[in-house]
């Protein structure tokens, strides 16, 4: 075993931590600026809502078309021209109000051609297609 001497010629064993409580002190101190500027922002008064948009919330109708051609609004199986007038009565209640179409990967592709069409013969212009994401994203 051997150990180090310093000028004086004295042997001496022990490590000095302090560069190293000083590394992790600043590292500390950065990573707390920089979390605590990444969650603050100007402080503003947000505007409130009035009573009357609260009231007109937008209720997403969802369409579901299966693999066998059935078609669903909010769970509740419909015919074609049964959608379209349930659609009508939601467009003269609420003019603006999205429109989520969940197709079966085996439905044939006219049927949600035919539920596209409705929406596009009604006026509704919020519509999106559900899909399911990748695998690893």
């Amino acid at each position: 075993m051997s150990m180090k001497a310093d000028a004086e010629g004295k042997a001496y064993d022990d490590i000095n931590v302090t560069p190293m409580v000083d590394l992790y002190l600043v590292l500390l101190l950065i990573f707390i600026i920089m979390t605590t500027a990444g969650l603050q922002g100007l402080k503003v008064h947000l505007p409130k809502e009035s009573a009357a948009t609260s009231q007109a919330k937008k209720k997403i109708q969802a369409i579901t078309v299966a693999n066998d051609g059935k078609i669903c609004l909010n769970t509740v199986p419909v015919s074609l021209a049964e959608l379209e007038t349930r659609l009508g009565q939601q467009k003269a209640q609420t003019p603006d109000f999205p429109v989520v179409i969940r197709g079966d990967s085996a439905a044939q592709y006219q049927g949600i051609m035919d539920v596209l069409n409705v929406c596009t013969k009604l006026g509704i212009t919020e519509v999106a297609l559900a899909t399911k994401p990748l695998k690893g994203q």
